[in-house]
């Protein structure tokens, strides 16, 4: 048995983290780094500081902006990661659903018949 999975009353659960979770996590991260690092040029001068009482929205729009082409680039192989786990979770939904609808046709047409 794998070390991330566990078995539980015969349904394979696993512990490895979703890779949604994962994703937001670390961009998160990277948008909290890129703020810190935006704050601190500010208060050093190297940066403007925004006009009047802006500097706080200053701060996070300019960190927002800063982190989202990081993000795009740093974490593209989680970001396919959480794309493959999505779509395998619609495919699987998907396939109950169908599933479903043909046990229903059957029992209908049993009750038909």
């Amino acid at each position: 048995m794998p070390q991330n999975r566990r078995e539980r009353e015969g349904v394979t659960v696993s512990l490895k983290p979703s890779a949604t979770i994962r994703y937001t996590a670390m961009r998160l991260g990277i948008f909290v780094g890129c703020l810190v690092l935006v704050a601190v040029l500010v208060n050093v001068g190297w940066v403007p500081a925004g006009l009047g009482d802006a500097n706080p929205a200053w701060v996070v729009l300019l960190a927002l902006v800063i982190s989202a082409p990081l993000s795009f680039v740093l974490l593209r192989k989680q970001r396919d990661e959480m794309s493959a786990q999505i779509s395998g979770r619609v495919a699987g939904a998907k396939e109950k659903l169908a599933a479903n609808r043909s046990q229903e046709d059957a029992a209908d047409d049993a009750a038909r018949a």
